[in-house]
């Protein structure tokens, strides 16, 4: 067997890697392709004398775990799956599933900006901090071999509105502040979206753990034609609330006397994303309104309790006689 890259027998024709060639050849580590044999994630080599044969089944298996390992599957999620593909329960729906899902919710193309640039649009100062706070945001990502040079703007129209905000005098801080608290609201609607579609329409296509060849098929071809509608009608919902709200708001600001808010008109509060989630946990996510208000009402009712109960005995300690 040759050893350079990899071989070829003379008895099979078909490629032959030693553990470190397959290494060199997927990408992966030494250490991280025997972790996976022993997990069971990868076939066991061939034994030929003293020596471990990989083949190209064992290169192709390694691209496709670092293919779902990209696309965020666990180990364990990811083992389920070739574990039906190796039964002949098929696995390419359910990978073409995984594509349409993980591929772009927009039509948006990501860009490239030079630091330079970059520093022009916001104030021509170089400003490290905030380019720490954008690309932990995920608005820029760095550039291996531009580091510090050029960055990589998967939304150049997110960026572009920074850029708007900031030239009409809103400073970087109160806009990163924004753009981490839209990012909680937005991922609740989304997360809200995914639940509903799941239950009304994807629940069917996702009985069987993995799914069937032809119901990942199904369910992709149904990924494609929901895909627009969650834009769709954020955008609507927030036109419509734009126009309710920046009528409403106008009038209080021209108004000489402002109106005040009646006391039983709801309030909007913004709550962490991770609380509600948490809630969600607890009783689903048609009982989170009902729960937190509830909660609230029980917390104030203790308050007001425990002010009662304080009052009394101030009271009582200083009404008695010497």
């Amino acid at each position: 067997m040759r050893s350079v890259g990899a071989g070829l027998s003379e008895q099979s024709a078909q490629p032959e890697y030693r553990i470190e060639d397959l290494a060199h050849h997927s990408g992966a580590t030494v250490r991280t392709i025997r972790a996976y044999q022993d997990r069971g994630l990868l076939p066991r080599p061939e034994r030929r004398g003293r020596s471990n044969v990989y083949g190209d089944a064992h290169l192709a298996r390694l691209r496709q775990i670092a293919d779902l390992l990209d696309r965020g599957y666990t180990l364990a999620s990811i083992k389920e799956l070739l574990e039906a593909w190796d039964t002949g329960r098929g696995l390419g729906g359910v990978l073409g599933l995984v594509a349409e899902v993980h591929g772009p919710w927009t039509d948006e193309e990501a860009d490239r900006i030079s630091r330079a640039e970059l520093d022009a649009r916001f104030g021509g100062t170089p400003d490290e901090e905030a380019i720490r706070e954008a690309v932990e945001l995920g608005v820029l990502e760095r550039l291996p071999d531009r580091e510090g040079e050029e960055y990589l703007v998967p939304s150049p129209q997110e960026l572009a509105v920074a850029a708007e905000l900031y030239a009409a005098g809103v400073p970087l801080a109160a806009i990163t502040g924004h753009l981490r608290e839209l990012r909680d609201q937005v991922e609740h609607i989304a997360s809200r979206f995914l639940e509903f579609t799941t239950e009304h329409v994807f629940a069917r296509y996702l009985e069987h753990r993995p799914p069937t060849d032809a119901d990942a098929n199904e369910a992709a071809t149904m990924v494609r034609r929901l895909r627009p509608l969650a834009q769709q009608t954020v955008d609507a919902e927030l036109a419509r609330a734009m126009r309710l709200l920046a009528t409403r708001h106008l009038q209080i600001h021209l108004s000489s006397d402002p109106p005040q808010m009646k006391d039983d008109q709801p309030r909007a509060v913004s709550l962490p994303a991770g609380t509600i989630r948490a809630v969600q946990g607890l009783v689903g996510a048609e009982g989170v309104e009902a729960f937190i208000a509830a909660a609230t009402e029980r917390e104030v009712h203790k308050r007001t309790l425990d002010a009662l109960a304080s009052n009394h005995h101030t009271s009582g300690v200083f009404d008695q006689s010497p």
